[in-house]
C-alpha cells in the first residue's frame, strides 16, 4: 500500500489485492483472491442465467445450503480445484495465468 495526500487529506492506496492489504501473507493472499473470484463469477454465472440457489446446486450436484454458503462468500469451505470444477459445470472454462513476482 502507499501513503498518499490529496488537498490535505492522508490516505493509503490499496494493491490489487485486498488480503495483502489487510496482512496475510503473500501466497495465502493470492489464494485467497482467487476463490473469491471464482466464487463471484460462478454467482455472477447463476443469475446471468435466470437460476435459482437450488437449480444451479441441482446442476452443481450440491445441496442448497452449500451454494448459499458460497453466496455469503465463506471463503474457507471451497477449494480452487472445486470451484473450478463447478465453473466447468456452467459452461465456463478457467485460465491460469503464472508471472515472476515483483521483488521490492
Amino acid at each position: 500500500m502507499t501513503q498518499k495526500t490529496v488537498n490535505g487529506v492522508t490516505f493509503l492506496e490499496g494493491t490489487d489485492n485486498i488480503y495483502r492489504d489487510l496482512g496475510f501473507p503473500e501466497a495465502e493472499s493470492v489464494n485467497l483472491l482467487a476463490r473469491a473470484e471464482l466464487m463471484m463469477t460462478i454467482e455472477k454465472t447463476v443469475k446471468e442465467r435466470g437460476l435459482t440457489q437450488s437449480e444451479a446446486a441441482k446442476l452443481l450436484g450440491v445441496s442448497q445450503p452449500r451454494l448459499s454458503d458460497l453466496y455469503k462468500g465463506k471463503l474457507e469451505k471451497f477449494t480452487i480445484d472445486m470451484l473450478v470444477k463447478w465453473l466447468s459445470k456452467l459452461g465456463k472454462q478457467v485460465t491460469i495465468s503464472v508471472a515472476d513476482q515483483d521483488v521490492a
